[in-house]
C-alpha cells in the first residue's frame, strides 16, 4: 500500500469537501419556522439538558455582529458563540471541530463538553 503523501491527503480533502458542498446544494431548503422568520432560521428552544438551561432564538435585528446567521444560543444565561457553516451545520467555541445539524445540538454538545464547568462569556474579559 503506498504511503499517504501530503498531496494525496490534500486531494482527498478537496474531493470530500466538493462532495459535501454538492450534497448541501442539492438538499431541499429549510422551511419557515413562523411569521417574520427567515426561511432558513432554526426554531426557538428553551429546555433543561443535563441540569443546564439551554436556550436559542433568532435575533430580531439579524445579528450583524454574530456569525450565527442571526441566531443566539445561551447556556445558563451566558451566550454561547455559535457559527453556521457554509454547509448548514453549526459549531460553537466549545465544540468548534465537531459540526452539528442545529443550534440546539450545538448547545447540547457544549453542555456535554463543559462537563459541569461554567461557560465563560466570549470573549472572556479579565
Amino acid at each position: 500500500m503506498p504511503e499517504l503523501s501530503r498531496r494525496r491527503a490534500l486531494t482527498a480533502a478537496a474531493v470530500l469537501s466538493a462532495a459535501a458542498g454538492a450534497s448541501a446544494a442539492l438538499a431541499p431548503p429549510a422551511r419557515a419556522e413562523g411569521p417574520g422568520h427567515r426561511h432558513d432560521s432554526p426554531r426557538s428552544f428553551d429546555e433543561v439538558y443535563k441540569g443546564r438551561r439551554i436556550q436559542g432564538r433568532p435575533l430580531a435585528s439579524g445579528g450583524a455582529h454574530h456569525h450565527g446567521a442571526g441566531y443566539a444560543v445561551f447556556v445558563d444565561g451566558v451566550e454561547l458563540h455559535v457559527m453556521r457553516n457554509a454547509d448548514g451545520s453549526w459549531i460553537s467555541v466549545v465544540s468548534h471541530y465537531e459540526p452539528v445539524p442545529t443550534p440546539r445540538a450545538a448547545a447540547r454538545a457544549a453542555v456535554d463538553e463543559l462537563q459541569g464547568a461554567a461557560l465563560l462569556p466570549f470573549p472572556a474579559t479579565g
